[in-house]
Order: structure tokens, then C-alpha cells, then sequence
């Protein structure tokens, strides 16, 4: 079979698409044929090395799939051959089959396409968690999206408005506000690309200010970090949360702390991946949250592109630009 892999350290130039062994099903797992592979940004930061998680070399990149279970192992009850289910696999989902323990493997319906299954659980996982149980947010708060038209920002979007939030999203582009608007948000602002100096970040913070009105944001949910993160911190409310969500800018932020102080707020880590390993019965739980919403129409994944497996380097090249809207998805035939 095929697969895409990453055996030295380098950006997607670095990955090949060759030949592998075809996995065969032990006790407790399943065999799945892929059907597609979410791409998102741990795929970008993996192959470099620079992800808090490294898995051993050669490794496929792709962190969720969706496919249809092929072979099952001994003691396998929850899935049979034959059953469309998506996975959240951490690595190893650019690959024609997959290996994966049969109790990380959720059901979808059969009106719910593969691409939009693969585009489904990582994103809405992080930005549910980051939400529900990290911010706590609450009908009637105000949300700050940085980043919105990106896949946890746009599902950061989507789930905001379904807990009865005013979503304001903030993007680098009108035609990504505009996306964002589609999918609920309820205003947004369009900052510069950074790096900015100190008169940029102080412009960049007056932005947010107006955008957050008097009152400020109550949550500021940032996947961007860098040069953009402290003057998003300045709009926060008063007692607001500030989820810590990723670093798509490149940059890890410095903060003031005295700013946390000023505003009584709450600077709040959010690493969804250790949180659903510890806490696997809360995991499985917010996902059968999630697909109810899916099944409720209230929240449902963007896929701006597509892209055939042999080309699954270039997809992570696409999302590494930061120019894709939505979810970027590598597909199997």
C-alpha cells in the first residue's frame, strides 16, 4: 500500500510517497481503509520537530481520518467490518490503511460525507474543549476569535454561537471575516500580518479595544500567538478568560503578567491532545456532544481544498502558508 512519510526532519519538501507494509488487525484493533486525512497545523510543526509530540521515524503525518473498518482483531465488539467511523489518530493518517485500537474509533452517519468527517474531530474537539470546559463560556459573553477562518477558528466560530455567545471574529483578510460571518459570526476585524513593532502592536491593540467595545471581551479564544496576543489580551474584560490555543504566527508570545493582574483575568492553557488521553470517558462524551450538534445542524467543517494522497506534502504545505480557509483535507481512493 501506499503512504506518505516523513523519515528526516525537514518541511513537507522533506516527504516521499511510497511503498509500505499493509497493517494487519491484532487483538483490540481495527484495520481501517482510509477515505481521507484532515491536515492541520501540529502536521506542520511535526515534521520539523518542532511538536511537543515526536513520533519515531519513518511516521505518516495526519492527526484524523475518516475511512471504513476493514478487518477487526480479537475482543473487537464496538465496530465490524464494514462501518464508516473517523478517528483521532495523532499521526499516521496519510496512509491507504491504518492500525488503530478499536476504542478511539466513533461511528458517523451515513449522511455525513468522509471529507467533512475527516475535517471534524480535531478542530471541533479543541474548540469545544477550549470553550465548555476551559472557558466556561456563557450565553450572552462576548468571544473573540483570533485566526477565525482557520479550522479550530471556524469551529471556534460555529460552537461560540451555538452556546449563545456574540462571536466577533478577527482575520487577516476580508474574504476570511466574510467566511466567518457565514458560519455565524456576528461582526470582525481585519488586522495587518505581522511582525509588527511597537506602534503596530499598539494600533493592532486599539483595534480589539473598539471591536470589544467597554466592556471587553469576555473570552479570547487565540490560536495565533506571536505579535498578535498581547495587544488581544489589552480588549479582554475584566475577570475575562484568555484560552492559549496555538501558535500559528510562529512565535511564542511573551506576556506581561501585569496585565493579568490589571484585568483579574484568567490565562488559560488549552492542549486538547493530553487532555482527552487523561480524561478518556470526558473525551468520548464531548465527542458524542459534538456529533449531536453535526446532527443538529449546527455546526458543520469547511473544507476549502482537496488533496490526493500522492499530494498530501503539498497539502501541508497549503496549510502551512497560512493562506487556506477552513479545513484542508487529503483524500483516498
Amino acid at each position: 500500500m501506499k503512504a506518505v512519510l516523513s523519515k528526516v526532519t525537514g518541511g513537507p519538501e522533506t516527504l516521499v510517497y511510497e511503498d509500505v507494509p499493509a497493517p494487519e488487525a491484532k487483538p483490540g484493533h481495527a484495520v481501517i481503509s482510509v477515505k481521507a486525512v484532515g491536515v492541520n497545523f501540529p502536521d506542520v510543526l511535526m515534521i520539523e520537530d518542532k511538536y511537543q509530540s515526536k513520533p519515531p521515524r519513518p511516521f505518516s503525518p495526519g492527526g484524523e481520518l475518516s475511512g471504513v473498518v476493514k478487518a477487526v482483531g480479537e475482543g473487537v465488539t464496538n465496530v465490524k467490518v464494514g462501518d464508516r467511523i473517523l478517528a483521532n489518530t495523532g499521526s499516521g493518517g496519510m496512509a491507504e490503511e491504518v492500525l488503530l485500537p478499536a476504542n478511539r474509533l466513533w461511528h458517523i452517519p451515513d449522511s455525513m460525507p468522509h471529507d467533512i468527517a475527516a475535517a471534524f474531530i480535531l478542530t471541533y474537539g479543541t474548540s469545544w474543549h477550549s470553550l465548555k470546559d476551559r472557558a466556561d463560556l456563557k450565553a450572552g459573553e462576548t468571544l473573540l476569535v483570533l485566526g477565525a477562518a482557520g479550522g479550530v477558528g471556524l469551529a471556534a466560530v460555529e460552537l461560540g454561537k451555538a452556546m449563545g455567545a456574540r462571536v466577533i471574529a478577527a482575520c487577516s483578510s476580508q474574504e476570511k471575516v466574510d467566511l466567518a460571518i457565514k458560519h455565524g459570526a456576528d461582526a470582525g476585524v481585519v488586522y495587518g500580518r505581522g511582525p509588527f513593532d511597537r506602534d503596530g502592536q499598539k494600533a493592532l491593540g486599539q483595534l480589539f479595544k473598539e471591536a470589544g467595545g467597554e466592556h471587553g471581551f469576555d473570552v479570547i479564544y487565540d490560536a495565533i500567538g506571536g505579535d498578535y496576543a498581547e495587544p488581544a489580551l489589552r480588549s479582554i474584560a475584566w475577570e475575562g478568560r484568555y484560552l492559549v490555543v496555538g501558535f500559528a504566527a510562529g512565535d511564542i508570545p511573551k506576556i506581561p503578567l501585569n496585565l493579568a493582574l490589571l484585568k483579574g483575568c484568567q490565562i488559560v492553557g488549552v492542549f486538547w491532545g493530553t487532555w482527552a488521553a487523561r480524561n478518556p470517558e470526558l473525551f468520548a462524551k464531548s465527542i458524542d456532544e459534538l456529533l449531536e450538534l453535526y446532527a443538529q445542524g449546527k455546526v458543520k467543517p469547511h473544507v476549502s481544498e482537496r488533496f490526493p494522497l500522492e499530494r498530501g506534502a503539498d497539502a501541508i504545505a497549503h496549510l502551512g502558508s497560512r493562506k487556506a480557509m477552513g479545513k484542508v483535507v487529503v483524500t483516498v481512493d
